[in-house]
């Protein structure tokens, strides 16, 4: 029964010694790989990595078993109900040969990724691809040499049935060539910090993931946002997180107005030095930007380069413009109202 279901010449012939040991050294390259260029990487990309190869170690060894168990049966001469088995154990074997390959090479392209993103993660979305085209080259190749099915015939007359599932799945093809197209345009990567404007809607986060329908960011609140790439790729993108490209912060302090105005420019500028975050270049600045007849206004103009770390360097700015003010004697503005209590 399995010789007229499964054409056994063609299968068996894929069965060889020199297959399997040819798919076990693609597992060692991967996992050498790894070991010699992915020494640097963070935690988190060890464990992910670490619970692939836990995975692809599963699978080998179940092929390791199905393959030796083929062997076995091979070399068997009794023609029992365990030697007429032969074609399925051998099409197991090759099934799993093929999982292995198939998560071996997704494994080296993921970590090829990595390499040039070692603090980071990489968009899961290119490597999703890869596995699906190769997946589906193998289930054609398969219907065709080892179950004698004419693909070509086969998809000539599914185009219709290809047509309406295109329908059906436009919104999901559209969100998926839109995510390639962002990936493809280098428009930012894994661990940016993005501000996005939708309309009149404004979004800020640090991208996450980017998978087939959406690319995930993480707000300032640790809230998760998921926007669609066909939305993401049609709105207006800032990229905060452009190395070459400091980023322009400020923070107000107001001085009591008959203050050294000299004197508190360079005591601020002298503060700021104390903040090792912010950057030296382009030099920080001070400007009067507000006058009243109570107070003047002084803004402490720097640059830093980490867009997530804005509200915790503001902090330490205020806070180091604050303890150099007051140790130079140089006082902030007062209560602009004052309440007295007049006894009669």
């Amino acid at each position: 029964m399995g010789d007229k279901i499964i054409n056994t010449k063609n299968l068996y012939g894929l069965l060889e010694l020199e297959p399997f040991l040819i798919l076990s050294s693609l597992v060692l390259l991967a996992w050498a790989f790894y070991k010699i260029f992915l020494r640097e990487a963070t935690e988190e990309r060890h464990k992910s990595l670490q619970t692939q190869y836990q995975n692809l170690l599963r699978h080998f060894l179940a092929l390791g078993v199905f393959f030796a168990l083929y062997i076995l049966l091979q070399q068997a001469e009794m023609q029992s109900l365990l030697t007429r088995s032969t074609p399925y154990v051998a099409f197991l074997a090759y099934l799993w040969g093929l999982i292995v390959f198939i998560k071996s090479c997704r494994i080296i392209i993921l970590q090829y990724l990595f390499l040039g993103s070692m603090k980071h993660g990489v968009p899961v979305l290119i490597v999703n691809i890869f596995s699906l085209i190769l997946s589906v080259v193998f289930l054609f190749w398969t219907a065709n040499h080892v179950f004698d099915v004419q693909v070509t015939p086969l998809l000539a007359t599914s185009a219709a049935f290809s047509l309406i599932l295109g329908l059906a799945l436009q919104d999901t093809l559209g969100n998926l060539f839109a995510g390639i197209a962002l990936q493809i345009d280098k428009v930012f990567d894994i661990g940016d910090w993005l501000e996005i404007q939708i309309g009149t809607q404004r979004i800020t986060g640090q991208v996450k993931e980017i998978s087939w329908r959406a690319t995930t960011l993480i707000g300032w609140a640790d809230e998760i946002i998921n926007i669609p790439n066909r939305v993401l790729a049609g709105s207006q993108i800032s990229n905060f997180s452009i190395t070459d490209q400091p980023i322009l912060r400020s923070q107000n302090f107001r001085l009591d107005y008959q203050v050294n105005t000299d004197l508190a420019k360079k005591v601020l500028i002298e503060s700021i030095k104390a903040v090792p975050e912010v950057r030296t270049w382009p030099e920080p600045l001070v400007i009067i930007s507000e006058t009243t007849d109570s107070w003047l206004n002084f803004k402490l103009v720097y640059y830093i380069d980490n867009y997530g770390s804005q509200y915790s360097i503001g902090d330490k700015v205020v806070e180091s413009g604050l303890k150099f003010l007051t140790a130079n004697g140089v006082s902030t503005t007062g209560p602009r109202l004052k309440i007295q209590n007049i006894t009669p």
